[in-house]
């Protein structure tokens, strides 16, 4: 196993360590200690046409695995497609916090005719703490802050404010504003061009610092199809920033302008622990 894979694998038993490390701290006299009660796995995928890579003015299919697990009665307030997997371990109804991870898939840059000459991005991931609040009924406002394992070693952070109402008590109709930003090693891994790449690529040379990555807005429709599943078209459009807009990949031979549109379907499993 490679010091990449050695990594990731160290950092997911991290996250299952982290979890049960909680459980033991407040555990009572059940068999599952934290965990006992009733539960909600929810799982599904979404699929989607966005940008070939990072600052691509090309589009491409793919798909994205949906995964959320939460006691029952909170989970289901709201969810959008921007969330990334995760485990809350508070949760008051109006705020709830917990760990998040994202899996990275990985960039072949041969297989892109404007990216030939640059190097690749492994497969990797990122892990972190999320927290969301509803100042309203109506307005969920979501934070993640993640950290990269094997593909990059930056700090990423997003942030999403969305607004929502029940058009039909199946269907309902959601969006708001998006800002992400990084440190630098994330902008040197997917906008970078070292000064050899510029020469086999025939990019000018780009060495990026941190800072904020894009800002945009996405919307949903999204249909309670049943009391279990859940189906969704959604669109985002993101507008690259700063150490994004700035790279050589995106003056020359991509666009700032980033959209997405994809459907999406979960399924919830409902479970109880005692």
């Amino acid at each position: 196993m490679n010091t990449g894979r050695r990594a990731l694998t160290a950092a997911l038993l991290l996250f299952g360590a982290t979890a049960s490390a909680h459980a033991a701290d407040t555990a009572d006299n059940s068999r599952f200690g934290w965990f006992d009660g009733d539960w909600s796995l929810t799982v599904g995928v979404s699929t989607y046409a966005e940008p070939e890579f990072e600052g691509a003015s090309s589009y491409h299919f793919g798909a994205m695995p949906l995964v959320s697990f939460a006691r029952q009665g909170t989970a289901t307030r709201f969810s959008s497609r921007n969330d990334n997997i995760s485990i809350g371990f508070v949760d008051t109804g109006d705020f709830r916090a917990g760990l998040t991870g994202k899996l990275i898939f990985p960039r072949d840059s041969s297989d892109y005719r404007a990216l030939r000459g640059l190097h690749d991005v492994d497969f990797g991931g990122e892990l972190g703490l999320f927290a969301e609040y509803y100042p309203f009924d109506w307005m969920r406002v979501r934070g993640e802050v993640r950290r990269g394992i094997v593909t990059h070693d930056a700090i990423v952070g997003d942030l999403a404010v969305d607004a929502f109402t029940n058009l039909t008590p199946a269907l309902q109709l959601s969006g708001g504003p998006r800002l992400s930003a990084a440190t630098a090693d994330y902008f040197r891994t997917y906008y970078g061009v070292s000064p050899a790449e510029s020469l086999a690529s025939g990019l000018s040379p780009y060495s990026p610092g941190g800072g904020l990555k894009s800002v945009g807005f996405g919307g949903a429709f999204t249909w309670k199809t049943t009391d279990k599943v859940t189906t969704s078209l959604f669109g985002e459009y993101q507008y690259l920033l700063g150490p994004a807009a700035d790279s050589s990949i995106v003056e020359e031979r991509g666009s700032r302008d980033q959209f997405l549109i994809g459907v999406s379907a979960t399924y919830r499993f409902d479970f109880s622990l005692h």
